[in-house]
């Protein structure tokens, strides 16, 4: 059943942050803290390992070695721009907003921002990677639901953990994933397997440097507004496809 793989997602965040809140309720302060400090610290390691993608054989082979980290580059640049234009971060906290009012009646203040912290963060966490994309893919085009299987794995102890620290909003995310898979197995089921390796690895190496940022956010270093950076994931392939054609 094509879409299967969203659905056990989506179940797995929900079941995960429930667990994480009775989990949070009881911890002080502190330990919160030191959970979300881990979280980032975790985060910025999977961007890390994201961004080996630059030294993928096939997308060094279609646009040469010097070019890789430049595509990232002109892709969080032309990412950035649109991405501030559209105003898509103030968008993301809005939505948080809206459903944190629709949620959670009671909280304000502190509590609100607690909310949107959470549903941002883990939205953009569990929507930016390799498996939220490849796995939604194979999920349409019929190759399979094991990779969102293994991501929804994954996806429940994250959330358990964001839960724990962050509330509720972490469970509104499921929300995000499971409008974002369900749009990305759609175009699978539409447009067939038109992803090279190529342009697999340079969304993987954009959405890792994304990651970097989220990890920054969560360790309270930068504030990093990475989702106005969100459409650098359209633009890396893009550009990898103009870069291997003038080659």
């Amino acid at each position: 059943m094509r879409g299967l793989g969203t659905i056990v997602n989506v179940l797995a965040i929900l079941v995960g942050s429930g667990l994480g809140i009775l989990i949070g309720h009881r911890l002080p302060e502190r330990t919160r803290v030191t959970v979300t400090d881990a979280l980032g610290l975790v985060t910025l390691v999977i961007g890390g390992m994201n961004c080996f993608a630059l030294v993928d054989p096939a997308y060094v082979s279609a646009v040469g070695s010097a070019a890789t980290l430049l595509i990232v580059l002109g892709a969080l640049i032309i990412g950035g721009i649109a991405g501030s234009l559209l105003r898509i971060k103030d968008r993301l906290e809005s939505a948080g907003g809206w459903l944190q009012s629709r949620l959670v009646r009671r909280d304000a203040g502190d509590g609100r921002a607690r909310f949107i912290e959470g549903f941002v963060s883990s939205s953009l966490v569990f929507c930016i990677g390799p498996l939220a994309i490849m796995g939604s893919l194979s999920d349409g085009l019929g190759l399979g639901s094991e990779q969102l299987v293994l991501k929804s794995s994954l996806d429940f102890f994250g959330s358990l953990a964001f839960a724990a620290a962050m509330g509720w909003g972490v469970a509104a995310s499921a929300i995000s994933v499971g409008a974002f898979q369900g749009l990305v197995t759609v175009l699978g089921l539409l447009m067939g397997n038109v992803l090279s390796d190529a342009l697999i690895a340079s969304i993987t190496a954009t959405g890792g440097v994304l990651l970097l940022g989220v990890g920054l956010r969560l360790l309270h270093l930068r504030a990093v507004p990475v989702g106005n950076l969100l459409p650098a994931l359209l633009a890396a392939p893009l550009l990898t496809v103009v870069v291997s054609q003038v080659r």
